[in-house]
């Protein structure tokens, strides 16, 4: 019988259909390599084979999405936690050891090895259900949303072709009526058959609001184009379809948007995540999704780290003050912080006064809104810490 160990350190190369897992001592020798099934009886065969090495096993793994979801829930069901190596340090760890074919071993050898040498990886927090759930519903959103830009260019990309003019006359991706008007008419000689009158009914009849605003512009555009561009025939049956599609999609969103906002509303927090201005249902859920665990930043400087928007030294030689942003952070939760901060200097308020005060100091836009990101996240974490909602007077304290 082997002897057991102190501690292991366990690398795992995630992927959909199967993970590829090496134990290291403390010395670097390997004790177990080997691939294994994403499924659950084959990760909890692993997963009791390692932990009989060792007293302490620590695990680390590249990736920490979908493919590796199963097994970092089964590793937390029994009582484990997996550090993050992200695939680019494990690339540059790659060339301190022997061997340059790139297998799943070898990978999940250096992981193993990265994970023994370095303590300063970031540790995976499986989420809870809610989390879980709002994780899968704003990736599938992001998913649609991303259809739907595709869609919309691609409209108008075949609509420029045979009648510019129209394409010129509305915002296709916020006008549901222009959508509706493509879906019965396409091109120049159809909007003129049908005249203003007729148009707007046959447009208010289908939910049109302002229809003889939009019948108005399409005749408007119609009049300057006599002329029929070849191909118009085809075009015009997938601008139609383009334009059910799109619509259809938009039914999708809003059914989805529902859900998140049901989701995100149930979440003992999300009243005082809410309260802070921008930061709306969508935001909000995907800053709970980004932000996991709050309790895991020790203070508002923490998290504002991990959302990128500290900035770190990079001096050399007699170089100094030189800042830039951070390697190592969560783009996902910087973008909900800066599109949040874009958003609440619309109003007045002390989120535009902080951002006209920077402009005023000579920072670009951009700079303002990271400056007012990085404030931000300090409130948020404060609110969230003295359970409190957001108010533009600053909190009362009591005396001793």
């Amino acid at each position: 019988m082997s002897k057991r160990r102190a501690c292991v350190w366990a690398g795992i190369d995630a992927g959909k259909g199967h993970h590829w897992t090496a134990a290291v001592d403390e010395t670097g020798a390997t004790l177990w390599s080997k691939k294994v099934d994403n499924d659950e009886s084959a990760i909890l065969s692993a997963l009791g084979e390692i932990l009989d090495l060792a007293d302490e096993v620590r695990w680390a793994v590249d990736i920490s999405g979908t493919a590796s979801a199963l097994l970092l829930a089964l590793l937390a069901a029994h009582g484990q936690q997996a550090v993050y190596v992200p695939g680019r340090t494990v690339n540059r760890m790659a060339g301190a050891y022997r061997g340059e074919a790139k297998t799943d071993a070898r990978d999940a050898y250096i992981i193993a090895e990265t994970a023994r040498h370095r303590r300063d990886f970031a540790t995976i927090d499986v989420p809870a259900q809610l989390a879980a759930e709002l994780a899968l519903l704003t990736a599938h959103r992001s998913d649609l949303v991303a259809d739907r830009v595709r869609m919309i260019n691609r409209l108008r990309d075949v609509l420029t072709g045979v009648f510019p003019a129209l394409e010129r006359s509305f915002d296709y991706s916020a006008h549901k009526g222009a959508l509706v008007l493509l879906t019965g008419y396409q091109t120049p000689a159809a909007i003129r058959r049908r005249g203003r009158a007729r148009l707007t009914a046959w447009l208010a009849n289908r939910g049109v609001r302002s229809a003889d605003a939009v019948a108005v512009t399409a005749l408007e555009a119609a009049r300057t184009q006599q002329t029929a561009l070849p191909g118009e025939e085809v075009a015009a049956q997938i601008v139609a379809d383009l334009a059910e599609q799109i619509l259809a999609l938009d039914e999708r969103l809003k059914r989805i948007e529902k859900r998140i906002r049901e989701t995100f509303r149930s979440h003992p927090q999300a009243e005082i995540i809410e309260s802070l201005p921008g930061m709306g249902p969508m935001l909000g859920a995907e800053f709970v999704v980004a932000a996991g665990d709050l309790t895991a930043y020790a203070d508002a400087g923490h998290l504002a780290s991990a959302a990128g928007l500290v900035p770190v030294p990079r001096d050399s030689g007699r170089r100094t003050g030189n800042l830039h942003r951070p390697k190592r952070y969560s783009r996902r939760l910087r973008r909900v912080f800066y599109l949040s901060a874009q958003t609440s200097i619309i109003r007045e308020g002390p989120n535009r006064d902080f951002y006209l005060k920077k402009r005023g100091e000579g920072c670009k836009h951009v700079q303002a809104i990271i400056a007012l990101a990085r404030r931000r996240a300090s409130v948020l974490w404060a609110l969230l810490r003295d359970g409190r909602m957001f108010t533009t007077a600053p909190p009362v304290t009591q005396a001793a």
